[in-house]
């Protein structure tokens, strides 16, 4: 019988009638409370560095992450383990705030808060819509299929774009290769950022992938901050040429004296995208279908990376 971590003890609870499994409770905060845990499930929240208790486990098998992100684990993963991500948990809460950064910033939500401070009636008739907007989704994995299904109900033209070009499905017609961001990118007037952090898409959005954008075009990063290339970024964005709106930034969190604070047409939240109260049901809906898999021998099936 597999012994399984999970990182709150109402968690146990929660996920009560796996069978063929034992639940404790470990936040990575002290040593592991016993050394013979199999599968760690890390917390959501809280200082990567913890991860590396992971080595003091001789039998650990796998860890399986509540967050789609991973980069941040695969340092602390000790060899011959595998690590999977929380693949669908965020999709909803991401998804939301994507929809919630475009449309704040298509209808000067920012603007009008300030405004309101001084007890201001803007004239501000005319601003952007989101409906009617050619709409860039670059990343097509489950978030950004949620993101797609959103954008389509505010009546926006979306455009799916992901690693490799693929037949449609039954949002959009035809999924799109990276390769083809060139020709893809000067026709977009918002372009969303939903991809893994990995090699290859650090900087994705440099000098030349944001140059090929059009005037007032909006940039929303839902991914990771080293995505995009900051200063390549604040440089289109304090001209006035481009806006953004970013849950994510790097470096991150971002510091107070940081230019992006304060450059006109950037809306920041803080990394929020999906911790929301969406969050632990969703979690815990999958923990106890990866789990009980795992436990009936099955393997966990989101794996991303294998130390």
């Amino acid at each position: 019988m597999p012994v399984i971590s999970v990182p709150d003890p109402h968690w146990i609870t929660a996920l009560e009638g796996i069978e063929d499994a034992e639940l404790v409770a470990w936040d990575l905060k002290d040593s592991a409370p016993r050394d013979d845990i199999e599968v760690v499930v890390p917390p959501y929240m809280g200082n990567a560095a913890r991860l590396a208790r992971l080595a003091e486990l001789p039998r650990l098998q796998a860890v399986q992450l509540v967050t789609a992100g991973y980069e941040h684990a695969v340092p602390y993963l000790p060899s011959g383990v595998a690590l999977a991500n929380g693949a669908g948990i965020h999709d909803t809460s991401t998804a939301e705030l994507a929809l919630a950064l475009m449309l704040a910033s298509q209808r000067r939500i920012p603007d009008f808060v300030r405004a309101q401070e001084s007890g201001k009636w803007l004239r501000a008739a005319g601003a952007p819509s989101l409906a009617d907007r050619r709409v860039l989704v670059v990343g097509y994995g489950s978030v950004g299929r949620a993101i797609v299904s959103r954008l389509q109900a505010f009546e926006a033209q979306v455009t799916a774009v992901a690693s490799r070009a693929r037949g449609g499905d039954e949002l959009v017609d035809r999924v799109h290769g990276v390769d083809e961001l060139p020709s893809l990118l000067p026709d977009a007037e918002i372009v969303v950022l939903i991809v893994p952090l990995t090699d290859s898409t650090r900087h994705l959005a440099d000098a030349e992938f944001l140059a090929a954008l059009p005037d007032d075009a909006l940039v929303v990063n839902v991914a990771r901050g080293g995505v995009v290339d900051t200063d390549a970024l604040l440089a289109e964005c304090r001209t006035g040429r481009l806006r953004a709106a970013l849950d994510v930034t790097d470096p991150e969190p971002l510091p107070s004296e940081h230019p992006l604070w304060r450059t006109e047409g950037v809306l920041i939240s803080p990394h929020v995208g999906g911790a929301s109260t969406a969050f632990e049901p969703r979690a815990l809906r999958f923990l106890r279908r990866e789990l009980a898999a795992y436990a009936e021998g099955l393997g966990l099936r989101h794996i991303v990376h294998r130390a």
